[in-house]
């Protein structure tokens, strides 16, 4: 790992996923939430959503997914919460939209370094609160894990 990258203030390189109705179809085969919103434009609107809406969990975990190619190592992420605040509305399209996943270096601490994460839309936030712990040692993400 480049430890000059974790110095307090660095900021990640951003990390950009597609995410298209085939994504949905595929998530909710493997998580088993099949909830309509997440794949019908008729149902999405007629519960007032402007469309169809990625499942919040996916869109957690795009950031957790970023986080694990800045620390190299998905062993080395030690906590990551998030507040869902908007939703990511996916068109019927073969183009999706894009996720961008940004992060910045918080300060250290005897298990890591945190990092603030800003996950955004369209230019919106669509994770609140969103923060991870890394370890920067491996054999510490291991060897507490």
């Amino acid at each position: 790992m480049n430890l000059p990258q974790w110095e307090q203030g660095a900021e990640l390189p951003a990390q950009t996923y597609r995410v298209t109705r085939a994504d949905l179809v595929a998530y909710a085969g493997v998580s088993g939430d099949h909830n309509p919103i997440h794949w019908s434009d008729r149902i999405a609107t007629a519960v007032g959503l402007p469309g169809v809406m990625a499942h919040g969990m996916y869109t957690m975990a795009l950031g957790a997914r970023a986080l694990t190619a800045w620390a190299g190592d998905p062993g080395r992420v030690r906590a990551y919460g998030v507040r869902f605040t908007r939703p990511v509305i996916v068109p019927d399209d073969d183009t999706g939209v894009d996720v961008v996943v940004r992060g910045v270096v918080g300060p250290a601490e005897a298990a890591g370094v945190r990092i603030e994460l800003t996950v955004s839309c369209g230019g919106s936030s669509v994770l609140g609160r969103a923060g991870a712990l890394v370890a920067l040692d491996a054999q510490r993400a291991s060897a507490d894990g």
